[in-house]
């Protein structure tokens, strides 16, 4: 089955699999050393942590108040149509 891949998220393989964050990309385009702390977080919830799917989204929701720059990836999970890569 076809899935989306959340923003900042890279994977890798046939049948992909999530493989972290895009950090030279973040880096390439300006991000701080605080907020590429935040993307990984953020992934750190959604692919590494025993949360629940929901669990993962509403703390990435709630870290989105802080960190603008997590809008994107919080909105993008939340209106997946085909879901994401797990």
């Amino acid at each position: 089955m076809n899935r989306d891949v959340p923003p900042y998220v890279t994977v890798s393989g046939h049948m992909a699999k999530p493989y972290g964050i895009n950090l030279e990309g973040l880096k390439r385009r300006g991000f701080s050393t605080k907020v590429i702390t935040q993307v990984r977080q953020a992934y750190k919830l959604l692919y590494k942590s025993k949360l629940l799917f929901e669990e993962a989204t509403t703390q990435i929701e709630a870290m989105s108040a802080d960190c603008p720059e997590l809008v994107p990836m919080a909105e993008f999970i939340k209106n997946a149509k085909r879901g994401i890569i797990r």
